[in-house]
């Protein structure tokens, strides 16, 4: 399959048109045509090398809302005209224990990313969402259920699945005490899919600017991280944190906010952290913890639970030809809270 996706041609390049392949269809593959795909901050580290070297051309992209072309003769869950999605993986093992109980992200051989790894079968790199089209195997792609925004639904792929995930696996429900730090485009869904499931919920900022955002997303309260007061006032008043700051930062000042066997689970920072003082921990059972986003099952769980409580990510709709505008805002965090792009504006 011939088609146009924007690729950098190498490391700190800006995203440009190109042209690519690609594979033909197997016979459990599913060929998609892409009609949204969310803009993540990993889109950005990957292309320009953050995270360590890459293959280019790099095409990103792993928040993708499209609909089905063609299915190869195996497929029997999806077919021509479907409306479908996928995530940030694309293959795994399928053979290991954690492939076997649905957390494919966690696959032993190693999942493949949406974009920038080699396929498993033919060793091409993966090339993701901002592009035309894609080509997924069947048990990487995800219904879109019907009611779903498909205009607002793509973020809900990574940013909504990364916060659902431990949502789910530490077992918030109804009264749950969670606070979230940092409200950008993880931490809005966190609060959101929170609240929906009817925990309280608090915000945590150094500063008091956000107070009407934290309202406006459903939050119950804002905790002023940098007023000792108020820290102190909240010690023991949690039974999940989730962080979704994206640099090395300090974890000290939270941990008294946990509960007794309290969790604050890592979903933003990839490298070092601040020294933790082990003091917090020992003394009330505290856990410091991360997760990477969720397997197969999950994420269609979140689809559906998304289109049930009708909870969308709040998305600023952008042309392909802006995506290298969106880069340079997203470091200015000038977003609220994810850039979407119209993949019909990508010109063949």
């Amino acid at each position: 399959m011939n088609t146009i996706g924007y690729a950098a041609q190498s490391e700190g390049a800006p995203l440009a048109p190109f042209h690519f392949e690609h594979r033909d269809l197997r016979a459990n593959d599913v060929a998609i045509e892409i009609l949204y795909c969310g803009v993540c901050h990993s889109d950005l580290h990957t292309v320009r090398g953050d995270w360590g070297p890459q293959s280019y051309p790099l095409i990103p992209g792993h928040e993708i809302i499209g609909r089905v072309l063609e299915v190869g003769p195996d497929v029997k869950k999806y077919k021509a005209g479907d409306h479908v999605a996928v995530g940030c993986m694309v293959d795994s093992c399928q053979e290991c224990d954690q492939c076997q109980h649905g957390e494919e992200q966690f696959c032993r051989e190693g999942m493949t990313p949406t974009y920038g790894a080699p396929d498993r079968i033919n060793g091409r790199i993966t090339q993701g969402g901002y592009s035309k089209h894609i080509v997924v195997r069947e048990e990487f792609v995800l219904r879109v259920p019907d009611g779903l925004d498909l205009s607002k639904a793509a973020p809900i792929l990574c940013a909504g699945i990364t916060t659902y995930s431990p949502l789910r696996t530490w077992g918030i429900k109804e009264g749950s005490r969670v606070g979230v730090i940092g409200l950008g485009g993880l931490g809005h869904m966190a609060v959101k899919l929170a609240s929906a499931m009817g925990a309280h919920v608090t915000v945590m900022s150094r500063t008091a600017d956000k107070k009407k955002d934290v309202e406006d997303l459903g939050a119950d309260a804002l905790l002023i991280s940098s007023d000792e007061d108020a820290m102190q006032q909240a010690t023991n008043s949690f039974d999940l944190i989730i962080d979704t700051v994206p640099v090395k930062h300090d974890l000290n000042v939270y941990m008294p906010l946990l509960d007794i066997d309290g969790s604050l689970v890592l979903v933003g920072q990839i490298g070092p952290l601040a020294e933790p003082n082990t003091a917090p921990l020992v003394m009330g059972r505290r856990r410091i913890a991360g997760s990477l986003i969720g397997g197969i099952a999950e994420t269609q769980e979140l689809l559906d639970f998304c289109a049930e409580k009708n909870v969308y990510p709040d998305c600023e709709m952008i042309r392909m030809d802006q995506i290298n505008e969106a880069f340079e805002r997203m470091e200015r965090s000038d977003v609220r809270y994810r850039f979407v792009i119209d993949m019909a504006t990508l010109e063949a």
